[in-house]
Parts: C-alpha cells; sequence; structure tokens
C-alpha cells in the first residue's frame, strides 16, 4: 500500500446513455485509485468508455441522454457525485482538469490566450487585473510556451496543436 495520497477513489462508477434503442451502458462498476505523483493510462479502441469514464469522473456527462447511475468518485475525501453544481463548480478547473485530445474544444476562438487564462484565475484565484498578466505569463513559461508574455495577446488559432495542449495545462 502506498504511503503517498490517495487523490481519486473510483468505485463502482457505471454511466449509461439513454438511446431510442433502449439504455446502453457505457460503463459499468469501474474501479481504480490514483495516488499523488502516477499517472494513470486508460487503453482501448474506440468506443470502449475511456472519454466517458474521464468525463463521468467531473460530472460533464450530458444529462440527457447520459446519467451516471452508480458509483462514487472520492477526491479530497468527498464525492464529487454528490456535491451540488455550485460546489463542483468550485472543485472544476482549480482541484481537477481534463486536456482534450483537441483543445479547440475548450479554447474560445474569440478571446485571446491571455484572456482565456486570465478568467479562470479571476475564478478561482480572485486575483486582480495585473496580478492575473503576471500570473499568465508564469503560468505559460511553466509549460515551455517561448515569449509567454507576447503570446498572451494571441488568439488560439495562432498556436499550434501542441501549443494549445499546453494552453491548457495552463489554465
Amino acid at each position: 500500500m502506498s504511503t503517498r495520497a490517495k487523490l481519486f477513489e473510483v468505485r463502482g462508477l457505471t454511466t449509461r446513455f439513454h438511446t431510442e434503442a433502449g439504455v446502453a451502458t457505457a460503463i459499468d462498476r469501474v474501479d481504480f485509485d490514483i495516488y499523488a505523483g502516477e499517472v494513470l493510462g486508460v487503453v482501448g479502441e474506440s468506443g470502449s468508455g475511456k472519454s466517458v469514464t474521464a468525463l463521468s469522473l467531473v460530472r460533464l456527462i450530458p444529462n440527457p441522454p447520459g446519467e451516471i447511475s452508480a458509483g462514487s468518485v472520492l477526491f479530497g475525501g468527498r464525492d464529487l457525485l454528490q456535491l451540488s453544481y455550485e460546489e463542483l463548480h468550485k472543485v472544476r478547473g482549480k482541484d481537477v482538469a481534463m486536456i482534450f485530445q483537441e483543445p479547440m474544444t475548450s479554447l474560445n476562438p474569440v478571446f485571446s490566450v491571455g484572456y482565456q487564462i486570465g478568467e479562470i484565475l479571476a475564478e478561482h484565484e480572485q486575483l486582480g487585473k495585473a496580478e492575473r498578466r503576471r500570473r499568465s505569463v508564469e503560468l505559460l513559461e511553466l509549460v515551455g510556451i517561448p515569449d509567454a508574455a507576447q503570446r498572451l495577446k494571441d488568439y488560439p488559432h495562432q498556436f499550434s496543436g501542441g501549443m494549445r495542449q499546453r494552453v491548457m495545462i495552463a489554465m
């Protein structure tokens, strides 16, 4: 047994989708733990439930047609599946986040990268404008974006796919 902190404890996670043909169980009684410093790789063919599992952890399954019908997702001792929307909103983006393979699905093309990072910092860190800018530059530098201060003004389409993923990590 690990002496490191357990970040996630997932037990019996089941997610279903209601379709015209009936109920389809996308994931059925999934169990796993993730400890601090660990990386969990989920491998499977297309349609095997990898994305549904990840989306279920933070309740991003569209309801309807989907529903998380059973299980628990403990994070920091709290079951994310039992939190109110407001409580969950405080956790998402600050303590738990997802980096999607195609970050343009999460980045807004009409706002600069700096604006979008600043929004997150304003929401979760309650930082003033100057401090948000300083911290945004720092975050972009941490993920290896060159000329970070200048790149804050750029829009998502001005970044390569890999750089957009780095922006999402910074966020």
